[in-house]
């Protein structure tokens, strides 16, 4: 039966389950669609790398012989429309296969193929995923609390990962309390490995600036791997250059160096140009060499084993009442500095400046910076989840949502997270060199100088009491608030309010 094989633009692996048993009559579609490239604003280095990295990986199957049937954008506005004309173009086709998608919004859309097409339509599973769908299905099931260190450790049983027989490497699951050391101010980032543009990246480039010159980014810096040779040639170098002093500084942050000792490659291994199985060897096998240290490859590993298949998992089990989620009732608008980058807070200014540029910063910019300053100010869950979503190269819904609507945000009232992330500027300070070149003072909570991170954070504790004072993980915050005078108190909320008054003045 010849088969219609579609290939979204993150599912660019050879290893993809739905090109796993090809016949010479079968025919491969990509397509560069209207849709996906515009259901919200996304940064130009995330189109350019989709497009760019799709058209590769059309050429590359092409010259390996197989039946490629490219839409470049401009001709089709949605997947539905690219695969009717992939079946008008080929009328002998009798099947459409492809691999479960990343996002529920598209696979909703695919799961009506079968009835618009009168064809069968075959949606397989991912399995460039560890885990699947079903297995996080029966481990979640009957569990009051769905917490991702008990999941990691079923998957480095699973995986045999840094594993001594039945017990984990060096007798400890989690290291964590070793990779929270800040950097010295003089330290300097080993940037990741960067690529040139050649022609089909130069002619996605003016594609993009024609259609999206109002999005994020500009096109002239980008420098991203398009190819799975190229983004295995910059993983390891981030295994041989950065990834030794990963462990100990991945929590770190350093006045205008964006990278530190963070790979990126999370932006090739959500669109399919790396595999987690060989990324997660080759960090097991620099520890066995020697080459790192144990902090360093578990602290790797678990981001891939742990949080990125935990959150995969999670998505999928709670869509889709889970994009809904606002637990704290969080509405205010998010404030245009989030676009711009323009803040007098140097910690916000650092992390979107990153963001602009590099369509990248790393998961403490995300989390604790851009993150914690939205759950603070209780800015819109909606707003903040189609930000990220837009903003970053490596953001697709399925693992984004969960990140913000539930580990930033605490949206989901503590599905993900025991308890929200937040942190008054104490803890930027302690992490980073930022507070050092701000024009606010870290130390001070009231006054014209003040921190904004500090009174907020207070002012989030108070609007929220109700909904948070019982959780055991706040009982020291909530200890410390009440001790302080009624006085106090006022002026900190009184400052608070009119710091959430005038956001856009920060």
């Amino acid at each position: 039966m010849p088969k219609l094989i579609v290939v979204l633009g993150d599912q660019l692996s050879p290893a993809l389950s739905s090109l796993q048993h090809l016949q010479p009559e079968d025919v491969i579609l990509l397509a560069e669609v209207a849709e996906e490239a515009c259901y919200v604003k996304h940064h130009k280095h995330k189109i350019i790398l989709l497009f760019s990295a799709m058209r590769h990986f059309a050429a590359v199957l092409k010259q390996q012989g197989m039946s490629v049937y490219y839409l470049q954008y401009g001709n089709v506005n949605n997947m539905t429309s690219a695969v009717s004309a992939a079946l008008q173009q080929h009328p002998s086709l009798e099947q459409v296969v492809i691999t479960q998608c990343g996002e529920y919004r598209l696979q909703q859309e695919i799961d009506q193929w079968s009835q618009h097409f009168s064809l069968p339509v075959q949606v397989l599973d991912d399995d460039r995923f560890i885990c699947t769908l079903s297995r996080f299905s029966q481990w979640a099931s009957g569990k009051k609390q769905l917490r991702m260190e008990y999941f990691y450790r079923e998957m480095r049983r699973y995986t045999g990962l840094l594993m001594q027989n039945d017990q984990p490497e060096g007798g400890k699951w989690n290291y964590d309390a070793d990779n929270r050391k800040a950097c010295p101010s003089d330290m300097q980032q080993i940037a990741p490995l960067t690529f040139s543009a050649d022609d089909i990246t130069e002619q996605v480039k003016m594609l993009v600036l024609k259609h999206f010159p109002d999005n994020m980014g500009e096109v002239d810096n980008f420098c991203y791997a398009v190819t799975g040779k190229d983004a295995r040639l910059a993983f390891m170098h981030f295994v041989e250059q950065q990834l030794p002093r990963f462990g100990d500084y991945q929590d770190a942050m350093l006045l205008d160096q964006p990278f530190l000792f963070h790979s990126i490659c999370s932006v090739y291994l959500n669109c399919g140009l790396l595999d987690v199985r060989w990324m997660c060897n080759k960090v097991a096998a620099a520890y066995h060499s020697g080459a790192v240290p144990l902090n360093a490859a578990e602290g790797f590993i678990r981001q891939l084993i742990g949080w990125r298949e935990y959150v995969r998992g999670l998505y999928w089990l709670l869509m889709p009442g889970y994009a809904t989620e606002n637990y704290l009732q969080a509405t205010r608008e998010l404030p245009a500095f989030y676009w711009h980058g323009k803040t007098r807070m140097r910690c916000m200014q650092q992390a979107i400046s990153s963001t602009i540029e590099h369509a990248y910063s790393h998961h403490i910019h995300r989390l604790m910076i851009t993150g914690n300053f939205a759950l603070l100010a209780g800015l819109s869950v909606k707003q903040l989840t189609d930000w990220y979503l837009a903003v970053y190269a490596d953001a697709y819904e399925w693992v984004e949502l969960p990140n913000t609507l539930g580990m930033a945000l605490f949206a989901d009232g503590g599905v993900m997270a025991s308890k929200p992330y937040a942190a008054s500027g104490a803890y930027i300070n302690r992490m980073s060199n930022y507070c050092q070149h701000c024009h606010y003072k870290v130390k001070d909570t009231t006054g014209d100088a003040a921190c904004p991170f500090n009174a907020l954070y207070w002012h989030f504790l108070h609007r929220n009491e109700q909904q948070l004072a019982a959780n055991p993980r706040l009982a020291l915050a909530y200890a410390n608030w009440r001790r302080r005078s009624e006085a106090d108190q006022n002026a900190i909320l009184a400052k608070a309010e009119h710091t959430l008054i005038h956001l856009e003045q920060l």
